[in-house]
């Protein structure tokens, strides 16, 4: 089967599963197909799904991601020992772990493409990400708090592990508790790190985009707890800042260079 052929399959799967979506016509240009693709991925909800399906849609995202290539921390140059900034996509990241800014449901962004680290993640990984979250889900029984961290596989992922944090939404005029919440994060993403034995983590701006905490405050944080922990933590793991934007960039090189 080629790419191709898999895309089409995909797509043809996830139409035939719901009776809203079967009339929905294929389009032609293969960029149109993967966006119908993951759409249809996005609003899935948590069900079991066919072995053929599951290993149909490995191959054609793991050929997905060598064509974006993966990168690992010999491509690129620390900042200060065992820190990197790295900007890029996420879901190219092959470090042990790779952070996910999460929704307190735990379960994936269900808006369609939406440009969310959540909605990539769950998109690169494959529908298996989503149904281990809600199994996770299903045992709490309740929604996650802010300034916690759940483990999960990575699946088709280049990192072996996904943790899953959810951040402080700001409202209005930042808060104490906001900023204690947020360091809560980076430090409960590092406390699981360190239970799972894990040598690199890779750190995504945590509520900085949707949860909209201001950026130059969240980084402050972030360096400020990693500091703390790794003071307190001579293991050596080694800790990837990643970035989208060019002024989040600036952010972090200012404050670690």
């Amino acid at each position: 089967m080629t790419q191709s052929e898999r895309l089409v399959f995909l797509i043809e799967y996830l139409k035939n599963e719901d009776a809203r979506y079967k009339q929905i016509d294929i389009p032609k240009e293969t960029s149109k197909q993967k966006s119908l693709l993951r759409s249809l991925m996005n609003i899935r909800p948590a069900k079991p799904v066919s072995e053929e399906f599951t290993a149909v849609q490995d191959m054609y995202l793991q050929e997905e991601l060598l064509c974006k290539g993966i990168v690992s921390l010999e491509d690129m140059s620390p900042v200060q020992p065992g820190i990197y900034i790295w900007q890029g996509d996420i879901t190219r990241l092959s470090a042990d772990a790779v952070v996910n800014a999460a929704n307190s449901a735990m379960l994936g962004c269900f808006v369609p493409c939406h440009g969310c680290i959540d909605n990539a993640i769950h998109s690169a990984a494959g529908v298996q990400l989503r149904l281990e979250c809600a199994s996770i889900m299903g045992r709490q029984k309740r929604s996650e708090p802010a300034g916690r961290a759940k483990i999960t596989k990575a699946y088709n992922l280049p990192c072996i592990y996904v943790i899953h944090t959810v951040g402080p939404i700001v409202r209005g005029t930042l808060t104490e508790r906001e900023c204690m919440q947020l360091a809560e994060c980076y430090r409960s993403c590092l406390l699981l790190a360190a239970e799972y034995r894990l040598k690199s983590i890779a750190f995504c701006c945590i509520s900085t985009g949707e949860f909209r905490f201001p950026a130059e405050k969240a980084a402050e944080i972030a360096v400020r707890t990693l500091r703390g922990f790794l003071a307190e933590n001579k293991d050596g793991m080694e800790v990837i800042f990643n970035v989208f934007k060019d002024s989040d960039r600036e952010i972090y090189e200012r404050l670690l260079r």
